[in-house]
C-alpha cells in the first residue's frame, strides 16, 4: 500500500525531502503557504547566496559540519539530474571561495586538513580584491554555489512531473497537542489526510507546533542582499568577517548578507543597503561607479547554533520536523531529507540522528 505524506512548507528542504520521498515510492503532497519557487519577499529559499559551503565551518559543531559535508557531496548529482530530467539548468558550479582576513588561521588550516577539504594560503590582491584587514588570505578552490531561484525552479518542474500535489496559498492552523496525526486542518476549513506529516516550514515552523513544541527554538533572521553587474565581476565567492560577495555566470553579482533579529518584517531597509554597498566598495572599490539594480531580503529560519531538528515528534504520533536549518538549508538539504525520510521509513539513518532530536 503506498504510503500518503504531506510536506508542510515549499521551500528547498520542502521540496527535497519531496524528492526523497517520491524516489522511495511515496505520494506526496507539498502544503505551501505561499506559491512554490516563486520570488516572493519573505521566502529565504530563493532569497539566499546559494553557497554549498557553511561559510566558516571551524566554527560549528560536528553535527552541524555531518549534514553540511553530506548535502554538498550530493549537490553535483542532484543537479545534474534535474538538468537531465526537467531541462532546467540550476547554475551549479565550482566558483572556489577566497576568505579574506581576519580569521583562525590555525583552526581553519586544521580543519580543510582534517577534512580533506583543499586549501591553500594566498594574497588577497592576487585575487583583484582589497582586503581591509592584511593581505594573507584561504583559498579554498573547490567549493562550490548554486542559484537558488534556477534551482527551485528546476526541483517545482520535477515534482510537477513527478506527481507531487501542490497545494499552494494554503496555510494550516497550529496544531493543538494530541497523541496521532492522521489529519490537519486548513485555515480555510479543509481538512487534510495523510499517512504522515512532516513539517519543513523554516522560519514558520514555530508558529505551527508552538502549542506542541514549546522548546522547538526557531525564530525567523532577516537577511538583506543587494545585486550588482558590474563591468568587471569577481570570478571567485569572497568572504570577508560575515560577508559575501558571489559572481553569478551571466556576469551579476550579490553582496550580503545580513542577520537581523526583527520577528517576521520582511522589508527591506535604506539603513542596511548603504551597509552592505560600503562593504561591497572596500572590498571591491570598481563598485562606487555601478548601480545597485535590485535589494531584497529573506528570513532564515534561526536556531542556537544553527543546528536543525530532524526527528519524528517526542509526542504525536506520525508527525515529524525537517526544520530550523538558519543559514543552511541549502547545503543541508539533501542530506537533511534523507535523514528524516529514513526515520519516516523506519530505516537505520546515514548518520547519527541524536544531535537532531526535537527538544521536550
Amino acid at each position: 500500500m503506498t504510503r500518503k505524506v504531506v510536506i508542510v512548507g515549499g521551500g528547498i528542504v520542502g521540496c527535497m525531502t519531496a524528492m526523497e520521498l517520491v524516489n522511495r515510492g511515496c505520494k506526496v503532497t507539498i502544503v505551501e503557504r505561499n506559491q512554490i519557487a516563486s520570488q516572493t519577499s519573505g521566502e529565504s529559499s530563493w532569497a539566499g547566496g546559494g553557497i554549498v559551503f557553511p561559510l566558516l565551518p571551524w566554527l560549528y559543531s560536528d553535527a552541524v559540519n555531518v549534514l553540511t559535508s553530506y548535502g554538498a557531496k550530493f549537490y553535483p548529482q542532484i543537479c545534474q539530474r534535474l538538468l537531465r530530467e526537467t531541462g532546467v539548468d540550476t547554475d551549479f558550479e565550482q566558483s572556489g571561495f577566497l576568505l579574506l582576513p581576519k580569521f583562525d588561521t590555525d583552526a581553519a588550516a586544521a580543519w580543510c586538513a582534517n577534512n580533506l577539504v583543499p586549501a591553500q594560503p594566498v594574497k588577497a590582491s592576487a585575487f583583484g580584491v582589497q582586503s581591509l584587514s592584511g593581505e594573507d588570505a584561504l583559498w579554498l578552490p573547490t567549493v562550490c554555489q548554486v542559484r537558488p531561484p534556477y534551482f527551485m525552479q528546476a526541483m517545482r518542474k520535477w515534482l510537477e512531473q513527478n506527481n507531487v500535489t501542490m497545494l499552494e496559498h494554503t496555510e494550516l492552523k497550529p496544531l493543538n497537542e494530541i497523541q496521532q496525526l492522521n489529519e490537519w486542518q486548513t485555515v480555510s476549513g479543509e481538512t487534510l489526510t495523510a499517512d504522515q506529516f512532516v513539517v519543513t516550514s523554516g522560519a514558520w515552523s514555530f508558529e505551527l507546533l508552538k502549542e506542541t513544541s514549546a522548546k522547538l527554538n526557531i525564530k525567523p533572521m532577516r537577511g538583506q542582499i543587494l545585486l550588482y553587474k558590474p563591468e568587471k565581476n569577481l570570478e571567485q565567492i569572497v568572504y570577508r568577517e560575515g560577508f559575501y560577495m558571489i559572481p553569478r555566470r551571466d556576469g551579476y553579482l550579490l553582496a550580503g548578507s545580513t542577520l537581523e533579529d526583527v520577528g517576521f518584517e520582511a522589508a527591506v531597509t535604506r539603513e542596511v543597503r548603504d551597509e552592505i554597498s560600503a562593504k561591497a566598495e572596500a572590498i571591491m572599490p570598481a563598485l562606487k561607479n555601478q548601480a545597485i539594480l535590485k535589494h531584497w531580503s529573506g528570513l532564515r529560519p534561526g536556531t542556537p547554533e544553527n543546528l536543525p531538528t530532524i526527528s519524528a515528534h517526542p509526542t504525536i504520533e506520525n508527525l515529524f520536523m525537517n526544520t530550523g536549518h538558519f543559514r543552511y538549508g541549502l547545503t543541508m538539504a539533501p542530506a537533511s531529507a534523507k535523514l528524516v525520510t529514513a526515520l519516516m521509513l523506519g530505516e537505520k539513518p546515514m548518520i547519527n540522528a541524536s544531535p537532531y532530536a526535537c527538544a521536550y
